[in-house]
């Protein structure tokens, strides 16, 4: 795992309990992995960010036992509003996955509790 602002990147090797009835790792463990990346990007800058959007589009078929890795990146930002993109990728590189997502950013500091 690897963070920075506004960016984070994640891994995950397809076990047994990740397949779907056809063999192949199942879409939300993709999207699960994804989502992480995407919490963890979204955090990164201080103020807690909660998600308000997300859209995933799969690509490619994975394999039990191949490493998927999530890379997430600051699309845009605003005082209220930031778009991430992550992209799921295979250990070959290919492209398996795209997850999209919009946080809505409070000015509550991570770390705090909600009153």
């Amino acid at each position: 795992m690897a963070a920075g602002p506004g960016t984070a990147t994640v891994r995950m090797r397809v076990r047994a309990d990740h397949l779907n009835f056809m063999g192949t790792c199942h879409g939300g463990a993709i999207f699960t992995l994804a989502d992480t990346a995407f919490g963890l990007a979204s955090n990164s800058h201080g103020p807690v960010a909660a998600g308000i959007d997300a859209h995933v589009t799969y690509h490619l078929p994975v394999k039990l036992g191949e490493v998927l890795t999530a890379t997430a990146a600051e699309v845009s930002r605003s005082r209220k509003l930031a778009v991430y993109r992550v992209d799921v990728t295979r250990e070959d590189g290919a492209l398996t996955s795209v997850f999209t997502g919009t946080v809505y950013i409070s000015s509550r500091p991570n770390g705090v509790p909600a009153s």
